[in-house]
């Protein structure tokens, strides 16, 4: 049986947002940088993106401006998976990751997740909102969706989230582990879940929640390259186009989309 055909799927979703919204109207941007004639779609591990099969696009989903949009992200991703592709979501703010996972977990029940963040996103509730997008890995964890929560690049953690770190047992490389040559270890099923506040703003200063002293571009590409196996879905969220005035972070976000589905097409390459 052919393997899953890597799937851009744009969550234009942003009502979970606790400080600035915009995120939003990411997709159609990132999709902009990622077509551009500047560039092409040869990955560095020399994937032709644009060949037949090795990229297929889903759209954006049309979702309200406000309420709970999770069972419609959630369904939406499942469909994209009985249709054939691994989801590679677009979003919007890190609330659409707990719907995106919800859809993938059900396929890969030991799944192993790969969190790059500036936050560790474990409230139990943030502002009164349990799926803000502060909260989505205290939703994921307390559920059992995955079997195992990396996080890298932290370095806001509160007391409240050490707590709920110790609770679901999440392992985390904050900045100065990192520092230190700390580097993660996964294994199995794995799904990428990448904040583009977890890059240092100097690279990506297009989000909502600026956070000195992260990743750099390479650091988190040299993540995805790393990845013992292809993953089996990706999200890139909180890229807020509002901050983002010369257009650099959308480009950020491009090359993470694109070495991310290198690397989810190398699994359909080798039928695996």
């Amino acid at each position: 049986m052919a393997s899953p055909t890597p799937t851009v799927i744009g969550i234009p979703w942003d009502a979970n947002s606790s400080f600035l919204r915009g995120a939003a109207a990411a997709p159609a941007l990132v999709r902009e940088a990622l077509f551009s004639p500047a560039s092409n779609l040869w990955t560095e591990f020399d994937v032709d993106l644009g060949a037949p099969g090795r990229l297929a696009d889903a759209g954006d989903l049309e979702l309200p401006d406000a309420g709970n949009a999770a069972d419609a992200i959630e369904h939406a991703v499942r469909r994209l998976m009985e249709n054939g592709g691994a989801p590679l979501a677009i979003g919007g703010d890190h609330a659409v990751t707990y719907p995106v996972i919800r859809a993938v977990g059900s396929r890969h029940p030991a799944l192993t997740i790969l969190h790059i963040d500036a936050h560790p996103d474990l409230y139990d509730e943030f502002g009164g909102n349990r799926l803000s997008h502060a909260c989505p890995f205290a939703r994921i964890m307390e559920e059992g969706l995955a079997a195992r929560l990396v996080q890298v690049g932290v370095r806001t953690m509160n007391g409240h989230q050490r707590e709920q770190a110790r609770r679901f047992r999440v392992e985390v490389i904050d900045m100065r582990a990192w520092a230190a040559g700390t580097r993660p270890a996964a294994a199995g099923a794995v799904y990428v879940s990448i904040d583009l506040d977890g890059l240092d703003p100097a690279f990506a200063p297009g989000v909502s929640h600026r956070e000195p002293g992260g990743l750099s571009v390479r650091d988190v590409i040299g993540l995805v390259h790393a990845l013992p196996a292809p993953p089996v879905g990706a999200d890139i969220v909180e890229f807020n186009p509002s901050r983002d005035p010369a257009g650099l972070t959308a480009h950020v976000a491009a090359k993470l989309v694109k070495e991310l589905a290198g690397r989810m097409a190398d699994a359909a390459d080798r039928h695996v």
